[in-house]
C-alpha cells in the first residue's frame, strides 16, 4: 500500500512543479482598468473598454507582445471621481506578480484626481483625446499623456473648420458661436482658449453650461435661440448629447449648425435623438466601421470565437468601440517600443513611460498593424505628449456617420505657448523642476 501511495504523491508533486514552471514561463503585463459600465455614461464606458479588452485579447491570441501576454482586471467607477481614486489605489500594484503598465480611466475628473499619484507611483496616466491640456508638456508632466488630441487642439480644429466654411479665418469676424458645455472640469477646460480664439479672429463666443448629467436643457436652448448664433459647439458627454439634439429641434435650431466635440461623436450620441440628429456634425480622430484589417482580425479571432467583450455585438466597429481599439494599439505599441530598450519581459510603469515618449506611428507601421486610416500618424517626445492634434469631420445621415472632410489640424503653434505657460505655473505651484528635454533619449 505504501509504494502506490508514494508514487501517486510523487507524480502529483512533479505535476504541480511542472505547472509552476509553466506559469513562470508565461510572463504577463498588467493593465488596470478603471472602467464604468453603469450610470449615465455607460455607453461610452462599455464601448471603449470593450474595444480595449478585445484588442488585448487579439494581441494575446497572436502570441502577446514579444511573448509577454497581457492581463487586466476591472474596477467599476461609475464615472465617479472618488471611486476612480479608490480603484486606482486598489489596482496600481499589479496583479499576481504582473506589473502595471499604465492607467486609462477615460475620465477627466479621475485623471485630475490621480495625476499626482500617477507621477509619484511612476505609472503612466493615459488620457486619449482628453485630460489636462498642459499635460501635453512632458517636461512638467512626465507621466501624463493626452494622446492624439488635447482639449485645446479640439476646439482650435473646430474653429479652423468653421473658418473654412466661411471662406477663411478672416471671415469669422462678426460671427457668433455658442459653446454648450458639460458642467464638469472636462466641459470647462476649453473656455479660456475659445475666448482667446474669439479675440484673435473677431467672432463673439458665449458659453452655456449644462449641469450634470444633462437631462434637461430647455432653458439653455431657449437662450441659444434668442442669441441666434451661426454655430453651436456641443461639448457634451453621455445622455447630454441626444437631449441637446432633441431640444435644439424643439426650439428650431438646425442640427447641421451644431458641431459635436470628441465626446459628442458616437452612434450612441446621435441615434437616440432620432430624426432630430439628422445633419448633425461632429469631429473624430478615428472613423467607425469594420473594414480595417485589425478589426477583421479581432472579429475572426475574438468576436466570432464567442469571446467578445461587448454585451451588444451590433456595437462592434462603433465610434466608442473603435476608440478602445485605437487606445489598445497605442498602449501596446508603447509597451513594444519600451521592450526594445529594456528587454522582452514585463516592464515597470517607468519603463513603459519611456515607450510612450518614444512612440512613433507612421503610415508604414500603421499598415503593418492593420490600422492605416483608423489611427492618425503620431510622434511623441519628451516635450510633446499629444503627438497628433488633427481631426476629421463627420455628419450623421440618420443611420450612420459619413466622413465629410480631410484632416483638419489644430493651430499647435498658437497653442504651444499657452500650454507651456500653464505647465510652468503648475510646476511652480507643485515645486516641480521641469526636465531638460534636450537631454532626454
Amino acid at each position: 500500500m505504501f509504494k502506490p501511495t508514494f508514487a501517486r504523491s510523487l507524480v502529483l508533486a512533479l505535476s504541480l512543479a511542472a505547472a509552476a514552471v509553466t506559469a513562470q514561463a508565461e510572463p504577463e503585463q498588467y493593465f488596470p482598468l478603471q472602467s464604468y459600465r453603469v450610470g449615465p455614461y455607460a455607453a461610452g464606458g462599455t464601448g471603449f473598454f470593450g474595444g480595449f479588452i478585445d484588442y488585448m485579447q487579439y494581441v494575446n491570441a497572436n502570441g502577446g507582445v514579444n511573448g509577454v501576454k497581457l492581463t487586466w482586471s476591472e474596477c467599476e467607477t461609475e464615472y465617479v471621481v472618488e471611486k476612480g481614486v479608490e480603484c486606482y489605489e486598489r489596482l496600481k500594484k499589479g496583479l499576481n506578480g504582473a506589473p502595471a503598465a499604465a492607467t486609462n480611466p477615460l475620465s477627466v475628473g479621475i485623471a485630475y484626481a490621480t495625476l499626482d499619484r500617477s507621477t509619484a507611483d511612476k505609472l503612466p496616466l493615459i488620457t486619449i483625446n482628453h485630460g489636462r491640456t498642459d499635460s501635453t508638456d512632458g517636461s512638467v508632466f512626465p507621466y501624463a499623456f493626452p494622446l492624439q488630441l488635447n482639449p485645446y487642439s479640439e476646439v482650435s480644429a473646430i474653429v479652423n473648420y468653421i473658418g473654412k466654411q466661411a471662406g477663411g479665418l478672416d471671415k469669422l469676424k462678426g460671427q457668433k458661436i455658442v459653446t454648450l458645455y458639460h458642467g464638469s472640469p472636462y466641459g470647462k477646460e476649453t473656455i479660456p482658449v475659445l475666448d482667446l480664439l474669439a479675440k484673435k479672429y473677431g467672432f463673439t463666443v458665449e458659453h452655456v453650461e449644462v449641469p450634470h448629467p444633462g437631462n434637461e436643457q430647455q432653458s439653455q436652448w431657449l437662450n441659444i435661440r434668442r442669441a441666434k448664433p451661426d454655430w453651436v459647439i456641443l461639448r457634451g458627454w453621455g445622455v447630454m448629447n441626444p437631449v441637446a439634439l432633441k431640444t435644439a429641434q424643439k426650439v428650431g435650431f438646425p442640427a447641421n449648425r451644431i458641431i459635436g466635440n470628441i465626446w459628442s461623436n458616437s452612434e450612441d450620441d446621435a441615434a437616440p435623438a432620432g430624426a432630430a440628429a439628422k445633419g448633425f456634425i461632429s469631429i473624430t480622430t478615428h472613423p467607425s466601421g469594420t473594414q480595417f484589417p485589425v478589426l477583421q482580425g479581432i472579429k475572426k479571432t475574438v468576436v466570432d470565437a464567442g469571446k467578445g467583450n461587448l454585451a451588444d455585438p451590433k456595437r462592434f466597429g462603433s465610434v466608442y468601440y473603435n476608440l478602445g481599439v485605437v487606445n489598445g494599439i497605442l498602449n501596446v505599441e508603447a509597451l513594444r517600443i519600451a521592450q526594445d530598450k529594456f528587454g522582452k519581459k514585463p516592464l515597470t510603469g517607468e519603463q513603459v513611460r519611456w515607450g510612450f515618449e518614444n512612440l512613433k506611428l507612421d503610415d508604414a507601421r500603421l499598415k503593418s498593424l492593420g490600422a492605416l486610416g483608423l489611427v492618425q500618424p503620431l510622434k511623441l517626445s519628451c516635450a510633446d505628449h499629444e503627438g497628433g492634434g488633427a481631426v476629421r469631420f463627420q455628419q450623421w445621415d440618420g443611420q450612420k456617420w459619413s466622413v465629410i472632410s480631410d484632416w483638419v489640424q489644430a493651430d499647435r503653434a498658437l497653442l504651444r505657448p499657452i500650454i507651456e505657460e500653464s505647465a510652468r505655473k503648475y510646476a511652480k505651484e507643485k515645486g516641480i523642476t521641469p526636465r531638460d528635454c534636450g537631454k532626454e533619449g
